[in-house]
């Protein structure tokens, strides 16, 4: 494209950002006309950047980090749980409960997120999933 054309296209795209929304829409009957087209590719291409700009729909996530806040009253019964949930040592285990709030495991399924957040909750502790 050359200067003197990119020049007259850029000021027909300033003159349309100008126009009202009655103007465009008597615009693209015009266009419609004329040209024997139908407006529904160019609805198409502007109402995409409207969606761009919009936030996008929340996606349903496939892993989750399973969060221990606290383990409540019961730390006993809340580490026996945690080492059968986890496979850890005793020392491992207590040393995790000391030092809340801890990641007890990053990558899990939802599914399982659930599962070990339903069983520590039972015997007191407090679970988030992020």
């Amino acid at each position: 494209m050359t200067a003197k054309a990119k020049k007259g296209v850029d000021a027909l795209v300033e003159e349309i950002g100008n126009l009202s929304v009655m103007e465009l829409s008597e615009l693209v009957k015009a266009l419609q006309d004329k040209f024997g087209v139908t407006a529904a590719a160019p609805v198409q291409l502007a109402a995409q950047p409207a969606a761009d700009t919009a936030k996008p729909a929340a996606e349903e996530k496939s892993e989750f980090s399973i969060n221990m806040t606290s383990c409540g009253d019961k730390k006993i019964q809340v580490l026996k749980v945690l080492r059968e949930l986890t496979g850890l040592g005793l020392k491992e285990a207590k040393d995790m409960i000391d030092n809340l709030p801890k990641v007890i495991k990053e990558g899990a399924t939802k599914e399982e997120a659930q599962n070990v957040k339903s069983k520590l909750e039972e015997v007191g502790a407090t679970i988030e999933l992020k």
